[in-house]
């Protein structure tokens, strides 16, 4: 039955090896089970629930992509997107989690449409590549800031705007060496080292930041606090186009990189292309909808999925085996309720410094296209929000070829989303 439904053969695989992938994939990025509740709950939402919604919609993204697509890839919600949900559209803006939920749903609609329509690709190859990459390194700062205001270790200052924290704090020395250790893990090629750093900051909490202990297995908490609770009406009067938007563009450039990225390193591009990409992409885009509806942030596909590619993995049977693990940990929800803030910082500051790796890839020899690059990255922390660093980048790409006379350089889709911004920017405001 195996064989007939993944094709096991055709791709040079047996059951036992798609299985470790499947073990190896979901080894490196569990982490997301402590790290979005935490994130989420910044913005008010019910931890437990969002801990429930977090194993089920990866366990749901990540079968329908092994099932529907047959691609060794996993799913779960993205990381940078749940932190400008949290900290950017809710606690920023202002706006309700109910309706950010709402802004999450009506981006996966146009997502399914655009895909059916079979616009996606024009509109990811028309976004040139300094301001995708662009995205990606402001994500990490953006990252890289929560992390160290999380940890203690960057505090609020009048004078300075930002100053150091007191790093003698229990939470700001454990952080620092969760940190130290989720990297030398990694180094040392350590399967689940995100995973162990945040277990050993947990750990490390009982003894130095009184943490109480909870107990591990229980039944799994109620996640009607945030089942069906988002709220489209809100979502469409709060005149929010600029944060459907920025959810659009990064779920876009993520889902579509991590794909393509997975599917190049596990050798199943046929001509540089994925044979089911359009399946692999309605995946995506049904997760985004069906993680609104039970109560999270924007669900992507996770470049983690290449350390299992790496194991072996080549076919559905890997992700559906990540599918069940996931399922599995609805059980651990007491153990998830004690990882303290503290104890993900040092997998967010992770996180953070493997995006700025991009960087290298703009072109600095072009002024046109590393100074919008350079003011998308910037502007993300400094204004904290993701939002207007887009926004200011995009703007700013868009004019400086229109000044320089190569306007024809610039893809239509790019005029139509800088001036989108400018018009919310002019007569909305930031």
């Amino acid at each position: 039955m195996l064989e007939k439904i993944f094709k096991l053969s055709q791709h040079g695989t047996d059951v036992r090896t798609e299985l470790l992938a499947g073990l190896t994939t979901f080894l490196t990025m569990v982490y997301i089970i402590f790290v979005n509740p935490s994130i989420l709950g910044d913005a008010g939402m019910p931890k437990e629930s969002v801990f429930v919604a977090t194993c089920l919609v990866a366990a749901l993204g990540t079968a329908v992509m092994g099932l529907y697509a047959n691609y060794p890839i996993a799913m779960a919600p993205g990381m940078g997107l749940n932190a400008y949900f949290a900290y950017a559209v809710v606690l920023g803006m202002g706006i309700t989690w109910q309706a950010a939920l709402g802004a999450v749903f009506i981006s996966g609609c146009l997502f399914i449409v655009v895909t059916l329509l079979g616009l996606r690709g024009m509109i990811v190859n028309g976004i040139p590549k300094s301001m995708r990459v662009a995205i990606t390194v402001g994500l990490g700062m953006f990252l890289a800031l929560i992390a160290l205001k999380n940890a203690g270790i960057v505090v609020a200052n009048e004078a300075t705007l930002l100053k150091a924290g007191d790093l003698h704090q229990p939470a700001a020395i454990m952080a620092v060496v969760g940190f130290l250790a989720i990297v030398a893990l990694d180094r040392l090629r350590v399967k689940g080292a995100i995973l162990i750093g945040i277990v050993l900051v947990t750990v490390l909490s009982f003894f130095f930041g009184g943490n109480v202990y909870k107990g591990v297995f229980s039944a799994p908490p109620s996640i009607d606090p945030t089942l069906f609770q988002l709220d489209i009406p809100g979502a469409l009067s709060a005149g929010i186009l600029n944060v459907v938007l920025v959810f659009f563009l990064v779920e876009l450039f993520d889902a579509t990189g991590t794909l393509m990225g997975v599917a190049r390193r596990a050798g199943l591009l046929v001509e540089g292309k994925m044979e089911r990409l359009n399946k692999a992409l309605l995946a995506d885009s049904g997760a985004i909808v069906a993680g609104s509806i039970l109560g999270t942030s924007s669900t992507t596909a996770y470049l983690e999925s290449a350390s299992g590619v790496q194991a072996g993995g080549r076919t559905g049977l890997t992700a559906l085996a990540v599918a069940a693990l996931f399922l599995a940990c609805l059980f651990i929800a007491p153990l998830a309720g004690v990882v303290p803030a503290y104890a993900t910082a040092p997998a967010l500051l992770f996180v953070a410094c493997l995006m700025l790796s991009d960087l290298g890839d703009v072109d600095w020899g072009d002024s046109t296209e590393s100074i919008p690059a350079a003011v998308t990255a910037l502007g993300m922390p400094f204004t904290f929000s993701i939002a207007e660093g887009i926004a200011f980048g995009f703007i700013t790409y868009g004019a400086l070829k229109l000044l320089t006379g190569r306007a024809r350089e610039v893809a239509p889709v790019v005029w139509v989303i800088a001036a989108l911004f400018l018009f919310k920017i002019a007569y909305v405001g930031t």
